[in-house]
């Protein structure tokens, strides 16, 4: 299985700028810089979606994108900060590893992102919500 270009970066193959590094994370600046302060954060693991990581991976990644958001809050002190984490191509995944975009936001970026709004009425959201079952969130 060929490496995915994060894999490169994680491993210093491919040099980037990174802001934060431990044994599950890493964080880079992205080359494709939305607004200056664009931050990726990876996993260390090669998994290609949410699902395949456990539940101590994705807690301390989120955790790590946290602390991201307030450096990045600190360093640029933009509007608003946007978190967008994407699975599989038709969730727009563009690079099967498991990473969070962290977007420092300014009022007027032209930044956007949408879909079709529906609303199927509180009965139809009742019985979509009958059909999750959420496994409980343990922490050791």
């Amino acid at each position: 299985m060929t490496a995915t270009i994060f894999e490169k970066l994680a491993s210093g193959e491919i040099p980037c700028a990174k802001v934060y590094e431990d044994h599950i994370a890493f964080a880079f600046m992205d080359a494709g810089q939305v607004n200056d302060g664009h931050v990726i954060v990876a996993s260390k693991r090669p998994a290609p979606t949410i699902l395949d990581l456990t539940g101590t991976e994705a807690a301390h990644l989120f955790a790590v994108t946290r602390n991201v958001a307030a450096a990045i809050d600190r360093a640029f002190a933009p509007d608003g900060i946007t978190i967008l984490q994407a699975n599989r191509p038709a969730g727009w995944q563009t690079v099967p590893h498991f990473h969070l975009h962290v977007l420092p936001r300014f009022k007027d970026d032209k930044v956007t992102l949408g879909w079709p709004r529906r609303e199927p009425g509180l009965a139809r959201l009742g019985e979509l919500a009958a059909q999750i079952k959420v496994e409980p969130v343990f922490f050791a």
